[in-house]
């Protein structure tokens, strides 16, 4: 699909948790820069695809959806993988210095390195959808769980301490970006999360807009 030059005032970041299920990402295309974690390129086209895994990476590279797409890795991957295809692209420096297990770019998942991709583009404004952190009645919360290079659908929940303290990292680190959290209506936001530049919207998915 070709990618054309979108609102450049608000990017979608894309998360791959359950409460976007029902949201037809395909509505986005053209008018937003998107933002994707690993296998979101299986439902639509996005501007900037993050991969930290080597299965993620062949995968996206053999994509019929990411034939315009920016894909980033980790530092580790990108003297092969560049070499392989020119959408490849080194993911971005974590914008602060941490001592912590936490604060390690090895220990930084998808999630949180989209998140910088966005906050590094000329947006002002940036949409979260899919960023549901927690588990499913005590299961796996991912859209592509029982899927190739997904966990089964009976697995147990990712522990997301890591993804709430890193996505926090964000936020704080980019204090002139607006961050708008779209998720369910029992979602509960973290009282890290709770900062000047960070709001909370239920997703309502027949009118979902974004100004």
């Amino acid at each position: 699909m070709e990618l054309k030059p979108c609102n450049n005032k608000t990017s979608i970041v894309i998360g791959n948790g359950e409460s976007r299920a029902e949201v037809n990402l395909s509505q986005f295309v053209n008018q937003y820069n998107m933002i994707g974690c690993n296998a979101v390129h299986r439902d639509v086209a996005v501007n900037h695809l993050v991969c930290c895994d080597k299965r993620m990476i062949e995968e996206s590279i053999e994509s019929p959806n990411t034939i315009n797409t920016k894909i980033y890795v980790r530092k580790d991957y990108i003297n092969y993988y560049s070499k392989l295809d020119t959408r490849i692209n080194q993911l971005p420096e974590i914008p602060y210095i941490g001592e912590s297990k936490l604060d390690k770019p090895i220990n930084w998942g998808s999630g949180p390195y989209a998140l910088i991709v966005s906050a590094n583009l000329p947006a002002d404004k940036i949409i979260m959808l899919g960023f549901d952190l927690y588990g499913t009645k005590n299961s796996f919360n991912n859209i592509y769980k029982d899927t190739i290079h997904y966990q089964p659908k009976q697995s147990k929940p990712i522990d997301h301490s890591y993804w709430e303290y890193q996505i926090a990292k964000v936020f704080e680190n980019y204090p002139h970006k607006q961050f708008v959290i779209y998720n369910t209506e029992n979602w509960k936001m973290p009282n890290k999360w709770k900062m000047p530049n960070v709001k909370f919207e239920v997703l309502a998915i027949k009118n979902l807009t974004f100004a």
